[in-house]
């Protein structure tokens, strides 16, 4: 946990980052990308969402890119969805997918479904703090 009590952020700055990390995971593939960086992005909203929603409890979190250590910080009273118990495989996309060697290459597919699991948790995350759309 952090020394102190002073969480980072509002829950809204949280969000916004959230809503640009997923910006970025649904940029479509460049001439020369790899769906391994566009999933770094998709692992960042997700968690990110997340953390919007802690620091909308007021529950402190570690340092940490573990999606499944997060949803686990999560109070028992805040609803969890299908997707909150899937976020976890998107954990490999923190640090491993950014550098080569490390796994195998992502596929579109993969890349779909990462895609998909962050915006289930960044729309997730909006509707606790009920932040608009476009603020």
């Amino acid at each position: 946990m952090q020394s102190n009590s002073i969480l980072p952020g509002s829950p809204e700055d949280w969000i916004r980052y959230a809503r640009a990390d997923l910006a970025l995971a649904r940029v479509p593939l460049p001439q020369g990308g790899l769906y391994e960086l566009l999933c770094f992005h998709a692992k960042q909203a997700a968690e990110k969402g997340l953390k919007a929603v802690l620091v909308c409890y007021s529950v402190e979190f570690p340092k940490t890119h573990i999606l499944e250590r997060l949803v686990d910080l999560l109070p028992v009273e805040v609803a969890r969805t299908p997707e909150l118990y899937q976020v976890a495989r998107l954990s490999i996309y923190a640090t491993v997918s950014r550098y080569p060697g490390e796994i195998e290459s992502v596929d579109e597919g993969e890349y779909r479904e990462a895609v998909r699991l962050a915006e289930a948790v960044v729309a997730w995350a909006e509707s606790i703090i009920t932040v608009p759309s476009n603020p």
